[in-house]
C-alpha cells in the first residue's frame, strides 16, 4: 500500500471517526503512519497502523474534563492527547518519539501546533533513551533468545538469559524505587540442588531500613520476568515463528534507533539504509530449520548492544529533558489553540 492508497483509505467511511469523534476532527494536530509502514519494513500483507496527536479542547485544558487517548482497534489507530503524549515523549517512549521522525510524505495532518512539536523534538531527547529504547529491546531480545532456543539450549544457559533480562530490569527499578545498589540486591548463578536444575539464580539481600512496599514491587517485577519466560517456553512454535521473526526484526531496529538517538543523530523513523537487513531478519534468514536462531544472529545482537552502551556512555544528550522549556512549549501550543 503506497502513500496515495493510504490517503484515500483515510478518507473512507472506515475512518470516519477521525472526522466525527468529538476529541478528534479539527483537534488533530498530527496524523502519520505507525508500525511497519513508518519504518519502511512493510510488505504486501502488512497491516496499516495510524498514529497521531490531538490537542485538548477548552473543557480539557481549563475545566474538569479529561482526554488521554483514542483507540480504534479495528483500524489499528491510536491518537494521543497532547498532554499525555508530552509525558511519554519526556521519557523517550519509542511509540511516541517515532511519530516525530516519520517522513514528511507520511504526514497526513500537520497543523501549526503539530509542526511546533516536530520542530522542537530535541527538547524531548535525552539519555533516558537507554532505558526506553535500549532497556526494552535488550530485555525482549533475551526473552526471544530463550524462546527460540528452548529445545536446544541446556537449562543452565537459559538461566543466564533470564538473569540478563532481570539485570536489565534492575536498572529501571533503581530509578523508580528507593535507591539500592547491585551489592544490596545481588543476583548471581550458582549450582542448584533442585532435581531438574543444574544451575539457578540466587540472590543476596543486604538492605537496611528499606521501604517494604518498594521491595515488594521490586520482587514482583523480577518475578514477572521469570513468568514471561515460562509463557514463551510453552508457545506453539509453528504458529509463533512468523511473529517471533517479526518481533526480532523490530527489536533489532530499536537497538539501532536507540543508538542513533543517543549519538545525537535524532529520530529517523523510516529505516531507508537498513531496510533490507531488517526484512532479512523478518523473513527468517537467521533462523534454523528447527526454529532456533543461528549463533550468527546473537553475535550480531551483542554487537548492537555494545554499540548502544558505548553511545549511552558517550552521548552528547542531557541526562534528562529541560522540563521548563517543554512546559513553555506546551503552554504556547495551548494558548495558540484557545485563542483561535
Amino acid at each position: 500500500m503506497n502513500i496515495e492508497n493510504i490517503k484515500n483509505k483515510l478518507q473512507s467511511k472506515e475512518y470516519d471517526f477521525l472526522r466525527d469523534n468529538e476529541h478528534l476532527g479539527d483537534n488533530i494536530i498530527l496524523l502519520t503512519t505507525g508500525g511497519s509502514h513508518a519504518y519502511g519494513t512493510n510488505v504486501e500483507t502488512s497491516d496499516l497502523d495510524i498514529r497521531g496527536i490531538a490537542i485538548e479542547g477548552e473543557k480539557e485544558v481549563l475545566g474538569l474534563s479529561n482526554f488521554e487517548q483514542f483507540e480504534d482497534v479495528s483500524t489499528d489507530t491510536t491518537i494521543y492527547g497532547l498532554k499525555k503524549v508530552v509525558g511519554l515523549l519526556l521519557n523517550c517512549n519509542p511509540n511516541t518519539v517515532e511519530m516525530l521522525g516519520t517522513k514528511d510524505e507520511h504526514l497526513f495532518i500537520l497543523s501549526e501546533e503539530g509542526r511546533l512539536i516536530r520542530e522542537n523534538i530535541d527538547l524531548f531527547l535525552s539519555k533516558r533513551a537507554i532505558h526506553s529504547f535500549g532497556g526494552y529491546a535488550t530485555a525482549q531480545l533475551r526473552r526471544l533468545q530463550n524462546a527460540l532456543a528452548r529445545d536446544n539450549y541446556p537449562q543452565s544457559e537459559k538461566e543466564k538469559h533470564i538473569l540478563n533480562s532481570i539485570m536489565t530490569q534492575i536498572r529501571h527499578l533503581q530509578e523508580h524505587y528507593t535507591e539500592f545498589t547491585n551489592e544490596e540486591i545481588k543476583l548471581y548463578i550458582d549450582k542448584s540442588l533442585k532435581e531438574d536444575y543444574e544451575e539457578e539464580i540466587f540472590m543476596d539481600i543486604k538492605l537496611t531500613h528499606y521501604p517494604l512496599r518498594d521491595f515488594k514491587n521490586i520482587y514482583s517485577e523480577m518475578g514477572n520476568v521469570i513468568k514471561d519466560y515460562s509463557k514463551l517456553n510453552h508457545r506453539n512454535r509453528k504458529k509463533d515463528d512468523l511473529h517471533l521473526n517479526k518481533h526480532a526484526m523490530h527489536l533489532v531496529r530499536l537497538l539501532i534507533m536507540g543508538t542513533e538517538l543517543l549519538e545525537g543523530k535524532g529520530i529517523n523513523t523510516y529505516r531507508e539504509n537498513d531496510r533490507e537487513f531488517l526484512l532479512e531478519i523478518r523473513d527468517g534468514k537467521y533462523q534454523n530449520e528447527d526454529g532456533s536462531f543461528k549463533e550468527e544472529f546473537f553475535e550480531l545482537v551483542n554487537q548492537y548492544e555494545v554499540k548502544l552502551k558505548y553511545a549511552a556512555d558517550n552521548s552528547p544528550l542531557p541526562s534528562k529533558p529541560n522540563f521548563n522549556k517543554v512546559e513553555e512549549l506546551l503552554i504556547e501550543i495551548n494558548r495558540r489553540r484557545l485563542l483561535k
